[in-house]
């Protein structure tokens, strides 16, 4: 199986939407973006990746305003933010064929069991996407750090689908790997976006000031362990060392503000529930102990909320 000759739909056309989407459009696929605010600027002046250093310069893609406009696709990509999922009830209809496959770049918990109660478990992969971008301006990528991608079957094993997707984002420079178990996967990304993006609005601090705080940088390594520990319990064997590494790696990541951040001063929507409350619901049905996680979880749902 490959991608080539496919259409490809991104729905959520923000930062992490249009870079993987548009990376591979780069490399000759038939992607088409659905894009609201930035639709003008988009038809306009095409997408702008800046990546690391390289800037790749898409001067014609294929956006629309309507999902009907885009029609049945083979594969969807959705990059919506998890507090939009019920947009999804009415985007996602016109580009759903006998055979399309859905394809959630989301965060958190939760996503895949969404998709699979509406449009059945047999479409659903997922993916990680471990990667620092932020959205400039319109049309406009930034890519700082990172950008690989893992993906998976929902609840499955690897498929020749997956190992497809896999080879069309390495063929198009983003590190991709095809991985059987999804939702260790999930807690693996967790690990990191639990205190980052939980401590970036709580102490209102990017990477580089969580990681040079002695106190802040202790109790991220801390919210780690509960995880850890609810991932074990959840039947994930993560080492120790994987969190380790987590911490190490962060701090070639700089000033990184957080999309959590970012959209917690936009005065946007937050994932609370995605990221903090359904992690610590699983967790604590599966035994585990998680004070500093549930303080850190009812304190971003207040700020959020207010």
């Amino acid at each position: 199986m490959t991608l080539l000759g496919k259409r490809i739909a991104v729905v959520g056309s923000g930062a992490v939407g249009c870079y993987y989407g548009g990376m591979l459009a780069h490399v000759g696929h038939d992607v088409r973006f659905l894009i609201r605010s930035d639709l003008d600027a988009v038809r306009r002046n095409g997408l702008v990746i800046d990546t690391k250093g390289e800037v790749i310069r898409l001067p014609k893609v294929q956006a629309f305003a309507t999902a009907e406009e885009i029609g049945p696709v083979d594969l969807i990509l959705i990059a919506v933010k998890t507090t939009a999922n019920r947009e999804l009830e009415r985007l996602l209809p016109p580009l759903i064929g006998e055979h399309t496959a859905l394809l959630t770049l989301q965060n958190g918990l939760g996503n895949e069991e969404f998709l699979s109660a509406r449009w059945g478990a047999e479409r659903v992969t997922g993916a990680l996407c471990f990667v620092c971008i932020n959205r400039t301006e319109p049309g406009v990528i930034r890519h700082l750090d990172h950008g690989s991608i893992s993906i998976g079957e929902f609840g499955k094993p690897v498929s020749e689908r997956v190992r497809a997707v896999a080879a069309a984002f390495n063929e198009a420079t983003v590190e991709a790997r095809a991985v059987d178990n999804l939702a260790g996967e999930r807690w693996r990304k967790l690990l990191w976006n639990i205190p980052f993006n939980g401590l970036s609005i709580a102490a209102r601090a990017n990477v580089a000031e969580v990681l040079a705080d002695d106190d802040l940088r202790s109790l991220a390594r801390s919210l780690m362990d509960e995880g850890l520990d609810a991932a074990r319990r959840l039947g994930h064997d993560i080492p120790d060392a994987f969190a380790d590494w987590q911490i190490e790696r962060s701090a070639s990541m700089g000033p990184y503000r957080s999309s959590s951040m970012i959209d917690f001063e936009s005065g946007r929507p937050v994932e609370v529930e995605a990221i903090w409350g359904e992690p610590l619901r699983q967790g604590l049905a599966a035994g585990a102990t998680m004070p500093k996680l549930d303080a850190l979880y009812r304190i971003v749902k207040f700020l959020a909320n207010r």
